[in-house]
């Protein structure tokens, strides 16, 4: 959907769209990241430990609490971005769903139905059996290539520590090629530091895959998105990834963090124990700063005051889907997240 610099201005304020010229036409995408906190079926798979989301498990994932759950999740993906773009996100990271049949669910939701939204998702052999994938409109993105990436882990006793892959989907973007990379990196379960070493492991095969790119094309445009479960500076990022929270300081091989300047500013993605979190992220190649062809504008945490629980202990986290064998009627315990892309009409 085409807009004028003079529609963005009425939407939102000046000051964010700078580096457009107000003479010229430009498109704008909205690339979206969301954890969506267990979007699981109720069909209990023998191969993964989903015990839990089924009828009969300790959570009583019935078909209506599923059905109300893709609801939200569609409600939230439909809004972001379309305050200011005037429709939902051309492309959508997603975390935390249990296998292709729940984003076809997904999709046959109203809000989402009309969108022409295509799925790009491969099975990992994570033990829960929560998968990443990427949702992208036909109408905008023409996907040439995807693969996932494994992550190989090991227990203390020798055994394998099954987990999350990486998803790499490339194609074109309104006709520019872009990479996109969805990630889920390990949890912080047993502690931020026992746990390190699987998410050091994780970026090391992430920045891998983003040098694999670089080396056919150093001026290849790349997103990096995902729940990385460490913040922008933590070791597993910011000197893994080559990481800059500057656009101007980003160099060739670097990647700009944009999420980074937003977690310095106090804002986050998660909540735990008081104190935000900025574990989603969304980092670009700096190929994408200047306006050439398609570029970057701007970053944004999407906490609309519905997706924030208004009472009780957990007054101000993002409200949650479920809690205590529960379902409470929210979205998911994290924030949304998104950049926006433009492009000059010619």
């Amino acid at each position: 959907m085409y807009r004028t610099l003079s529609l963005l201005i009425f939407l939102i304020s000046f000051t964010c769209w700078s580096q457009l010229d107000p003479t010229k036409k430009y498109s704008v995408n909205t690339v979206a990241f969301y954890n969506v906190e267990n979007l699981f079926d109720t069909v209990n798979d023998p191969k993964t430990n989903d015990d839990d989301r089924t009828p009969d498990g300790k959570d009583k994932w019935t078909d209506e609490i599923y059905k109300m759950k893709s609801q939200n999740i569609a409600k939230v993906i439909s809004e972001i971005g379309k305050d200011i773009v005037g429709t939902s996100p051309s492309i959508v990271g997603l975390c935390e769903i249990e296998n292709k049949n729940v984003l076809i669910d997904l999709l046959k939701n109203k809000e989402l139905i009309k969108q022409g939204y295509s799925i790009a998702h491969f099975d990992s052999p994570d033990e829960r059996g929560v998968d990443v994938a990427l949702l992208f409109k036909r109408s905008k993105f023409r996907p040439t290539f995807a693969k996932a990436y494994p992550l190989y882990l090991t227990r203390k006793n020798g055994d394998t520590d099954y987990t999350r892959d990486h998803l790499l989907v490339s194609g074109f973007l309104d006709n520019e090629m872009i990479h996109f990379i969805v990630n889920h990196w390990p949890s912080r379960a047993g502690g931020m530091m026992r746990s390190e070493p699987g998410r050091i492991k994780a970026g090391i095969l992430n920045r891998k895959i983003i040098d694999s790119i670089l080396s056919t094309n150093p001026n290849a445009k790349i997103i990096n998105m995902g729940d990385f479960n460490d913040n922008p500076t933590d070791k597993s990022v910011k000197p893994i990834l080559l990481t800059n929270s500057n656009k101007t300081r980003t160099k060739q091989n670097q990647l700009y963090n944009p999420t980074e300047e937003l977690f310095k500013k106090g804002y986050g993605t998660y909540r735990y124990r008081g104190k935000w979190d900025m574990i989603d992220q969304i980092m670009i190649s700096n190929q994408l700063l200047d306006d050439s062809g398609i570029f970057f504008l701007k970053a944004g945490v999407f906490n609309k005051k519905y997706l924030i629980n208004s009472e009780g202990k957990y007054e101000g986290y993002p409200f949650k889907s479920f809690a205590g064998g529960k379902f409470l009627g929210g979205y998911s315990d994290h924030f949304p997240i998104y950049i926006l892309l433009a492009q000059e009409i010619k």
